[in-house]
């Protein structure tokens, strides 16, 4: 839970916000309360979808489904208003964590639980399909589990059989690894109840096992196995295979109807509680924090501190400044270089020295985290400066007086190829004593070792990888302490609309970069065009080396800035040929092109072009100032990008350890602990947001001046 902030309403209806739950592109999640006293969970949504037509009338359509379904184990709608200005919807507030969340944190459910769930939500389904309609997104991220039940959740894609919303041939709607064959193969008129049941039975193996019965990988091969391959059901009981083999037949008519499935798994003796006793326990903690909540002082906006033009609604979810000056009210701002994040670094430093030994008698539990990094192939600049950043971490928290543990530093090189990083995380996945991994250093070796980490149950903390699409219930071992690649288009947005104040943009979509590069233009277009800006659409042919052709279309289209999506070679090629074809406005790419490289290839041409990243220079942050000393002290030299970064994400796992304590401080444990830990650092906030499974937005900008690469702030989300 976060606070509200400034421009939260005071009121939504009848509910009175009393913390955010979560927020994402779509809108903001409130825990309210009735004026009856009853707490809900009220989502509203952001006044730019709210003007789309489309989107009210599907989230009528979601309200209307909501309401028609009751149960006791689905969450009920209390209320909802799709056609007010800013559509929202209140549903019962659950303080439990999702099946997902208790299965990572506890590993899988014991016989008898699973016997209590899976009755409990056909009964849920019964009432869900005798409503006429079909969940088709039944999975463990959408059960909460409560003391008396589970609670079926999310109705967002809930549709009749018949409804041609959602059933269109060739469209996959739903979550790889519990959809059925049916919707795996987009065949939408086909998906009815039935389809339901093997979603089900796809939950129930998760449940009892803690893996999923088509594995792991990416959703192509996963929804491959869905169609084409028996289910693995190694681990799930005697008692229930016979069940599960009927729930997962790949013909929609040989499957039970969950009518049937309720009374075979009826009849658990509940006496003791259906939950076992670490569930009990998270449960309880969960529901003391929202007891424990303050009374809530009315929040008021006054018109006269408002932007011109702007509604208080809109106040919510605009982004309405991007400059190096903090302005009082903001929301999205460019920090000025120098004291950006003095007030939310690290609060207390430590004379830069090697720790002391302990005696015997008084040695601590010692705990033991991984790097796992590229040392020696092309990726080892970063690699290096990882294991830099970490060592003095490690130093810094074993330095620390009443500290519970000391932590210990295994450091492995996966060479920056695949096959070296899968030998590596087989390595570290067998090492019991390993508790989180910090790594790997690439995308590459990242896509290649999630599996087996997620298999293993180990934390895998990345610093400098920032993978798109990952599942956050399927591999919730996964903690990225950077923004996604995607992210990038934000910052990139503000500064053209509210630093350069571009008019006409050209987008240039590089093919060499993949689908980055698409997504990347996709974003920015869909952010900055409108009735007063333009944006031109361009693509940079994989095969095509010579960008002259391609720098006369962006001069003569008279565009003021331009975007480019690829790497820096090819961006070195692109600033040669712009400043050949007598261009001059602004020049934006990301970090994929922030590389010394750059500098040389381009030459002169370089000066002025910006980026966006997801790293900062310390040197010029005052609260990495003793870092920096540090970090000198030790290798004689200034530390280099990520450096810091990796500095923060081995004491953001620390702290999770910490606040576990050394006894309880297990794999399963710390991934769970990582969720719930909120830590400051020296470089960013790093807390968990489950509205958009994402640990931090902090990212900055770059420009090339005299030279050189000079960081020019951060891009972040600040209060008012």
């Amino acid at each position: 839970m976060e606070p509200l902030r400034g421009a939260d309403p005071v009121r939504i209806a009848g509910y009175r916000p009393l913390r955010r739950l979560g927020a994402g592109g779509m809108g903001v999640v409130y825990l309210a309360r009735s004026a009856g006293g009853a707490l809900a969970a009220v989502k509203v949504i952001r006044a730019a979808y709210a003007d789309d037509a489309g989107f009210r009338a599907r989230f009528r359509r979601e309200v209307e489904t909501a309401g028609r379904v009751v149960s006791p184990w689905v969450v009920p709608l209390l209320g909802a208003d799709p056609d007010t200005e800013s559509p929202w919807l209140a549903t019962s507030f659950v303080p439990g964590p999702s099946l997902a969340e208790a299965v990572e944190e506890c590993g899988p459910l014991p016989y008898g639980t699973v016997r209590v769930l899976g009755a409990r939500l056909a009964e849920a389904l019964d009432a869900v399909h005798g409503a006429g309609l079909v969940h088709r997104d039944v999975k463990p991220g959408n059960v909460l589990l409560a003391v008396d039940g589970p609670r079926l959740i999310d109705f967002g894609i809930a549709r009749m059989p018949e409804d041609t919303a959602l059933t269109v041939s060739g469209t996959v709607v739903g979550s790889p690894g519990f959809l059925s064959p049916e919707q795996a193969q987009g065949r939408g008129r086909e998906i009815g109840p039935a389809s339901d049941v093997f979603s089900f039975g796809c939950l129930l193996a998760y449940a009892v096992t803690g893996a999923g019965p088509f594995g792991h990988g990416s959703a192509a091969e996963t929804l491959m196995r869905t169609v084409h391959d028996e289910p693995d059901l190694a681990g799930v009981p005697e008692p229930l295979l016979p069940l599960l083999r009927g729930c997962l037949a790949k013909e929609p008519g040989a499957r039970p109807a969950v009518a049937g499935i309720r009374r075979a798994l009826d009849g658990v003796d509940e006496d003791g509680g259906w939950l076992p006793e670490p569930l009990t326990r998270l449960i309880a903690r969960r529901s003391a924090a929202v007891l424990a909540l303050p009374a809530v002082t009315a929040t008021e906006i006054s018109e006269t501190s408002s932007p011109a033009g702007m509604s208080k609604a809109s106040q919510a979810y605009e982004t309405s400044e991007l400059s190096e000056t903090p302005s009082r009210r903001r929301f999205l701002a460019l920090g000025s270089a120098a004291g950006v994040l003095a007030a939310g670094g690290a609060a207390a430093w430590w004379t830069a020295r090697r720790p002391g030994h302990a005696s015997a008698a008084t040695r601590l539990p010692r705990l033991v985290v991984a790097l796992h990094a590229d040392l020696s192939g092309s990726g080892r600049t970063t690699g290096r400066a990882q294991e830099n950043g970490v060592r003095i971490a490690v130093d810094h928290h074993n330095s620390r007086t009443g500290r519970g543990f000391d932590l210990a530093l295994q450091v492995h090189d996966d060479k920056g190829g695949a096959a070296g990083a899968r030998r590596v995380a087989r390595r570290l996945a067998a090492d019991d004593r390993v508790r989180a991994v910090l790594g790997p250093t690439t995308d590459t070796c990242a896509k290649a070792t999630l599996g087996l980490y997620q298999q293993a149950r180990l934390p895998m903390v990345g610093v400098s990888v920032g993978l798109d699409g990952v599942s956050p219930t399927t591999y919730r071992v996964y903690a990225a302490t950077r923004p996604d690649d995607v992210m990038l288009a934000a910052p990139v947005v503000a500064y053209l609309v509210r630093t350069a104040g571009a008019r006409r943009t050209v987008l240039v979509d590089d093919e060499a970069e993949g689908d980055f590069s698409w997504r990347l233009c996709a974003s920015v277009d869909d952010a900055v065009r409108s009735g007063q800006r333009t944006t031109i659409r361009r693509t940079a042919a994989a095969e095509d080396d010579d960008f002259r052709t391609l720098a006369e279309s962006v001069r003569d289209a008279k565009a003021d800035a331009v975007v480019f999506g690829g790497g820096y070679a090819r961006a070195a090629r692109l600033a040669r040929a712009l400043r050949s074809a007598g261009y001059s406005g602004a020049r934006l790419a990301t970090q994929r092109a922030l590389d010394p490289r750059f500098l040389t290839s381009a030459g002169d041409a370089a000066e002025g072009w910006l980026f966006a990243a997801t790293f900062l220079d310390p040197a010029r942050v005052t609260a990495a100032k003793s870092f920096v000393t540090a970090y000198r002290t030790r290798f004689t030299a200034a530390p280099p990008w990520y450096a810091v970064e990796a500095y923060d994400a081995t004491l953001f796992v620390a702290g999770a350890m910490t606040g576990l304590g050394a006894s309880l401080a297990e794999r399963a444990a710390i991934t769970g602990r990582l969720r719930e830990t909120d830590y400051r650092g020296i470089t960013k906030r790093l807390r968990y947001d489950a509205s958009t499974y994402r640990y931090t937005d902090t990212m900055h900008l770059w420009q090339v001046t005299g030279g050189a690469f000079r960081w020019l702030g951060e891009y972040r989300e600040a209060t008012a």
